[in-house]
Order: C-alpha cells, then sequence, then structure tokens
C-alpha cells in the first residue's frame, strides 16, 4: 500500500512504480516494493547472483549480495563506508529499540525472541537507492498488468468471497472492483507477495541508511503486530521494505487500518479473506473514498485544446470540461454533469485523456503514481465488465533513458524553464517546465516528454 514518502510493497507484478509517471519512491505507505520492485528488476536488471559480496559485508538473505558500492542518492548515510560502519553496530541497534518496544507494552520475552538471530540484509541498499536506466510507458505498464489471465483470476476471486465482498460494501460503501484490482496488482491475488522478512527488512533500515527514522516506526509496529498475535512471524514476509501481505500493508499501515472482520480476534489481512477485503475497503474509506463514484472516465480532447490546463490543480465540474470540447469515449454523457475533476493525459497530445474524479485521488494516496491509479481503475471497471479503453495509445513513442531525461532537464535549465536541480527523474516540476517549453515553440503544451521534444530542445 503506501511508502514513507511513499515506498511500498514488493511483490512480482509490483516493481514498475519507480518507472512509472510520477518520479520517487512509489508509495505511500511502504518504501519500495510491490510494483517498483518487480519493475525494477524488469526495466533495470538485477545484479549478477553469482558477484562475491564485498569483503567484510554480512551476507544478504536473497541470492544476490549487496553491490558494496555507494548509494546512487548521495546521501552520507548511504556510502559504503557509512553502510559498513552502520553493519557493523547492527546488534546493538536492534537492542537500543527495546525501551521503545516497552513503551508499546511489547514484553520483554517476545522482543527476546522476536529479534533473535536478526542480521542485517545489506543488500537492501542497493534496492533503496536503484535507479532505473529505462522506464516502462503507460502503455507497456497496463499491457503487463490489465491482462486475460489476471482478468479471469479476478473474477473468480470476486465469486468465491462474494459474501465478504457484499459484506465490505454495505459496511465501508467501497467498490469490490476496486479492492480487487488491488489485491491482482499488488500480489496477482496472493501468488506473488514478496519473500524477504519483515522485521529483518525494517530493522535493517531501521538502523542502516538514509531512512533510519522512518524505518525505526515501522520495526516497532511490525514488534507490535506480532507481540499482539495478529500475526505469526512466517506471515509477515513481503517487500525489502517491509510491505506484506495480498494488498501489501506497511506495519503502521496495518496499525491504522486492519480490521477483524470475522471476529476471531486476529487482524489477519494474509491468510484470512474477510480482514483482507475488509481492512482494504477501510483503508480507502478512511482516505476520502466517495461511494457510489467512479474513479474517472475516459475522454476525447479537442483538436487545438489548451493541454495547460491538463492539471492536477485546475479542477471543473464535468460540464464545464464539456463545454471545453471534452467527450466520454464511450460516447455515452457524463452521468453527473456537477462531478468534478481534473483533465490527466499521460502520454499527451497523441494518447487518450481521462476526467478524473476524487475516488482517483484516494487510489494515489494508496499508491502516488499515475499510472499505477490508473492501472487500478481500468482493471476494476473491466471486472466490472466494462470494454478496453477506446483511444490508442501512442506506441510508437519510445521512453527517454535516464540520461536522455537527464539532459531534457540540463536543456531546461540552460533556456530558463527549470530551476530545479536535474536528477533524471520527472515530477511535477519538470512537467511544468517542459509545458512552458512547449508553449514558447507553439507546440501542444502537454507535458509529453518525447523523444522528438528532446531533439527541439537539442535544437534540432
Amino acid at each position: 500500500m503506501r511508502q514513507p514518502g511513499r515506498p511500498k510493497a514488493l511483490t512480482a507484478v509490483a516493481m514498475v512504480a519507480a518507472g512509472l509517471l510520477m518520479a520517487g519512491e512509489a508509495r505511500a505507505q511502504s518504501s519500495g516494493g510491490g510494483l517498483s520492485t518487480f519493475f525494477s528488476n524488469i526495466f533495470s536488471g538485477p545484479k549478477s547472483d553469482n558477484q562475491a559480496p564485498p569483503q567484510g559485508a554480512p551476507a544478504a538473505t536473497g541470492s544476490i549480495p549487496w553491490s558494496g558500492e555507494d548509494g546512487a542518492s548521495g546521501h552520507p548515510l548511504m556510502t559504503a563506508a557509512a553502510i559498513r560502519q552502520a553493519a557493523a553496530n547492527f546488534g546493538n541497534c536492534v537492542g537500543a529499540m527495546w525501551p521503545d518496544a516497552a513503551r508499546r507494552n511489547v514484553s520483554r520475552e517476545n522482543f527476546e525472541r522476536f529479534t533473535a538471530g536478526l542480521t542485517p540484509d545489506l543488500r537492501i541498499m542497493d534496492l533503496m537507492d536503484a535507479q532505473p536506466e529505462f522506464t516502462k510507458s503507460v502503455w507497456d505498464y497496463l499491457d503487463i498488468l490489465v491482462n486475460d489471465n489476471r482478468l479471469a483470476k479476478g473474477k473468480e476471486i470476486l465469486a468465491k468471497y462474494k459474501a465478504q465482498f457484499d459484506a465490505t460494501e454495505k459496511a465501508y460503501g467501497v467498490d469490490r472492483y476496486i479492492i480487487a484490482a488491488i489485491w491482482g496488482i499488488e500480489s496477482n491475488y496472493s501468488t506473488q507477495i514478496g519473500d524477504r522478512s519483515v522485521l529483518q527488512s525494517t530493522a535493517t533500515l531501521a538502523c542502516i541508511g538514509r531512512r533510519q527514522g522512518y524505518f525505526k516506526e515501522e520495526f516497532l509496529s511490525a514488534l507490535e503486530i506480532l507481540n499482539r498475535g495478529d500475526l505469526r512471524p512466517e506471515q509477515m514476509h513481503g517487500s525489502w521494505a517491509g510491505a506484506f501481505g495480498p494488498t501489501q500493508f506497511m506495519p503502521t499501515a496495518f496499525k491504522r487500518y486492519a480490521v477483524d472482520a470475522d471476529g476471531d480476534g486476529r487482524r489477519d489481512v494474509v491468510d484470512d479473506a474477510a480482514d483482507l477485503i475488509a481492512s482494504t475497503a477501510n483503508n480507502l474509506k478512511k482516505d476520502g473514498w466517495q461511494s457510489g463514484q467512479s474513479w474517472g472516465y475516459e475522454v476525447t480532447v479537442p483538436q487545438g485544446f489548451n493541454y495547460m490546463l491538463a492539471d492536477r490543480a485546475k479542477v471543473m465540474t464535468a460540464a464545464q470540461w464539456e463545454h471545453l470540447g471534452l467527450k466520454r469515449a464511450s460516447g455515452q454523457p457524463f452521468p453527473h454533469p456537477a462531478d468534478k475533476g481534473y483533465l490527466l493525459a499521460p502520454a499527451g497530445a497523441e494518447g487518450p485523456g481521462f476526467l478524473m474524479l476524487p475516488n482517483f485521488r484516494v487510489i494515489m494516496k494508496y499508491n502516488p503514481a499515475e499510472a499505477y491509479a490508473v492501472a487500478i481503475g481500468h482493471f476494476a471497471d473491466r471486472l466490472r465488465g466494462s470494454q478496453p479503453f477506446v483511444q490508442p495509445w501512442p506506441r510508437q513513442e519510445r521512453e527517454l533513458s535516464r540520461a536522455e531525461r537527464l539532459e531534457l532537464q540540463q536543456l531546461l535549465v540552460q533556456r530558463g524553464f527549470y530551476r530545479g536541480t536535474p536528477d533524471g527523474q520527472f515530477g511535477g516540476e519538470t512537467r511544468q517546465a517542459l509545458r512552458n517549453f512547449q508553449a514558447s515553440i507553439g507546440a501542444p503544451a502537454d507535458g509529453f516528454a518525447s523523444a522528438q521534444m528532446l531533439d527541439r530542445l537539442r535544437g534540432n
């Protein structure tokens, strides 16, 4: 479900967050897992399993050892020397957290039992600072995640747990198809949850690296969960960032949102379907889910449209957007003309547009990558019986490499459009700078970083 500033889970079908449309760690309550790990391996390629561990480095739990290199972030706590020094003090660091655990009513016996034998997994340091050389386009992302096999499995899940979905919809007012979509995309319906120990991962990150304060809270929360008896240690396996379960809860998110839906005294979001479905719905409801409302609509955008209006800060009613020429791609009218939303054009003027309603923002609280939220909404619609998107994607376009993204930002700086520090990662500031450049040359100001636009910046 989310990340610190938001990292998230790391499952087999989830490793693209880092390579999505939004740069940065993609999870509201987690820190780089789920989608991020799956896709980072696909897009940038893992290090060789045969690589020898650096001299003096503790062994990693997985088959791939720590590289022994400085982290790409350049943070002082991510240098190889700082990592080795912190790893050497790992046992003392974990032991020093006992007073904090005691204040949370974790018993001394359980603290000793759950922390006995913990060793740092330094491979996580590479994953934490991974910077994929290439990213995937939103259409490639959708092709991977919204496919016939996953749709068929999703329909089986909806039928198998109909009673649980019925009860959850009645209690929380959250659309069952959205919950089923999150379950399917986060873990391919519980088949790709992740195999790292949550305790080991969060302890490693609480004692080593650049986000120790955040992960100390996650580690202590994991101890609370185990101390209370909601889950067993063997159930708490997941991403390198500590997200676990079929819909990928971080330990702190579990504390906020997990519920005991079937009244058995445990909040089991791993193996108990009733608790899993209700807890995921509770998360969405508390984040502002509006019952009975869609996440958004695919729309056609007229020729000559002012794409400076395609901004999440520019919210208008469906009727106002219609007055500007937007229409539903399905040809149907907007069911509620007073609904307010913003226009998203993830592939620029050459791709489909989307009118995003408040529930889309709720999905983005679950994971703040736009491509992720589009995939969840679209997958939910397909599970409901809707058709694929009507408009074609500009599949002739290729995604820029990291070097090209960095160059694009540098050229925007040289031309006076971008005031940030070029880092090869695209966020809102880069998009706005690119829009301003596009407007200055009379091109559609859609903020889409195409190879052609890079050539224009180069002066070609």
